[in-house]
């Protein structure tokens, strides 16, 4: 219970501080840096060209075929009765 109290923020006083408001358009604003830093992040990251070519090829890669199917062993076979 003292975990959820720390999460929460609740002292186990009944009286709870109102939340302050928020600006809808400041909040739009911090969201959209955050977004464009993000974005900034990830081309460095992407900025090496091994990585570069095994996206242009992702497309065309190889991959296993399937194993097994859908029918498992405690299936029944067609025709066959316990």
């Amino acid at each position: 219970m003292s975990f959820l109290k720390r999460l929460f923020g609740s002292d186990g006083s009944s009286a709870s501080t109102p939340a302050a408001p928020v600006d809808p358009a400041a909040a739009l604003d911090e969201e959209n840096a955050r977004d464009r830093e993000l974005m900034r992040e990830e081309a460095q990251r992407l900025d090496d060209d091994l990585i570069q070519r095994q996206m242009r090829y992702a497309d065309r890669a190889w991959t296993p075929p399937a194993q097994g199917g859908t029918r498992r062993s405690d299936d029944e076979e067609p025709g066959e009765e316990r």
